[in-house]
């Protein structure tokens, strides 16, 4: 069973963070490695209950001749702490095994954050120095054939538990290695999670159901942290199990249930600068697997042009998320991606072209509180003269979880019209 960790701030200063504790830890992981090389033992195959006896071992070698005191329980906190840097990611094993951390961030060997709740709290843990945070670094991208050095300073990956990772090392990185993790949640959130949470009211998400049944072509926007994928996830439970899916991400974190998905992920380019597939290439490719929905987990570059051809041709119901602030801004940024991909469209067509691709665009936010919710829905109805037409279905202040009654009436209206349809739907099937 694993240690316990200390509370921050409760007591004396924690014995993780201190160089004597670390120094020590750093002797007994080579005193246990060289105990296993003499029997033969691959530690990272080798299960945790076999090598704590090893470990305690090492420990009580490391503590020889050493000037740091530990009593039972710093002692049992210390064989964990090497049990997690023999099979695991050292430092960061507790965080990642703690349900209730939702992103770990790493500044640095010595400043180690959690977000909880939607809020940043430091850790009590630390990596001995930059050595020791990179051989971490290279652990977790050894696996996926990635690579990060002076010549590849930034690198996405993946956990195996689905869990994203970015990386970031010197020269880029001024204060040493940066690290960032965005867990994976092992039971993901439904819409009564957010209902119960005071993400959105129920009639909210009751529309944004039969808008993704109604195959709306639909943009969720928000800040980084904001929600956006957790929300996608959500939207595409209600997407009809009939239906064949391609999803395509950078690193692959959408959790989709249905049974027939075929989920793509980018590559970034090898050391010598090829082999790179990009969003854009994955787009074209899907366009030739006959999928009846593309979800795209995000648009940032070229394959703007893909995503809007494919929703404005026979692909309704296809989402993605975009960096935004508003539903006006996303258009205007969707604009300049366009513009960047060298599209030679004069303003008014690409706005046209924009219209008649989307159809709802979903504002998420992360108030002040740390709570994630729902506070802007538009439709786009198209194109007057330079301007777009939004119809604003929701509109909502980000730290007033309460319904505006100005909106009651029309979001009530749209669901009745939106239920009429799928009943002329069904009687005309």
């Amino acid at each position: 069973m694993r240690t316990p960790l200390p509370v921050p701030g409760a007591g004396r200063r924690s014995a993780h963070l201190t160089d004597a504790w670390q120094a020590v830890q750093a002797r007994a992981f080579r005193a246990v490695l060289d105990r296993l090389d003499a029997r033969g033992v691959v530690a990272e195959r080798a299960q945790r209950t076999e090598l704590r006896e090893d470990a305690n071992a090492a420990v009580g070698i490391a503590l020889e001749g050493s000037d740091l005191a530990l009593n039972g329980f710093e002692r049992g906190q210390m064989v964990e702490a090497l049990l997690d840097e023999i099979i695991g990611l050292g430092p960061l094993e507790p965080l990642l095994a703690d349900p209730t951390v939702e992103d770990v961030i790493v500044n640095g060997p010595t400043r180690i954050y959690v977000e909880r709740a939607g809020k940043l709290q430091r850790m009590p843990l630390r990596f001995r120095d930059d050595a020791h945070l990179m051989a971490t670094i290279q652990r977790i991208v050894g696996p996926l054939g990635r690579r990060v050095d002076e010549a590849n300073p930034c690198c996405d990956a993946r956990l195996t538990d689905g869990s994203r990772v970015n990386i970031v090392v010197p020269p880029v990185a001024l204060d040493g290695p940066a690290l960032s993790i965005r867990k994976q949640r092992r039971v993901a959130l439904t819409a009564n999670d957010l209902v119960r949470g005071g993400s959105a009211p129920r009639e909210v998400i009751d529309y944004l159901a039969l808008a993704v049944r109604s195959k709306f072509n639909t943009l969720v926007i928000g800040g980084t942290g904001s929600g956006k994928t957790t929300l996608l996830n959500i939207l595409s439970g209600y997407i009809d199990e009939a239906e064949r899916l391609v999803t395509i991400e950078d690193a692959a974190e959408l959790q989709l249930h249905q049974e027939h998905v075929v989920r793509l992920e980018t590559r970034p380019a090898g050391p010598d600068g090829s082999s790179a597939v990009t969003a854009r290439e994955l787009m074209r490719n899907a366009l030739r697997m006959r999928p009846d929905r593309i979800v795209l987990g995000e648009v940032r570059g070229a394959e703007a042009v893909e995503m809007l051809q494919a929703m404005s041709t026979g692909h309704d119901g296809s989402i993605s998320t975009l960096h935004a602030n508003s539903p006006r801004d996303a258009l205007a940024r969707l604009e300049m991606l366009l513009a960047f991909s060298g599209l030679p469209f004069e303003p008014r067509a690409l706005r046209r072209f924009i219209a008649s691709s989307i159809n709802m665009i979903v504002e998420v936010s992360r108030g002040g509180d740390g709570r994630r919710r729902i506070v802007h829905i538009a439709e786009l109805c198209g194109v007057e003269g330079e301007t777009y037409r939004l119809h604003d279905v929701w509109k909502q202040d980000a730290e007033a979880p309460t319904l505006r009654a100005a909106a009651t009436a029309p979001l009530r209206s749209m669901l009745r019209a939106g239920a009429r349809r799928q009943m002329m739907d069904a009687e005309g099937a």
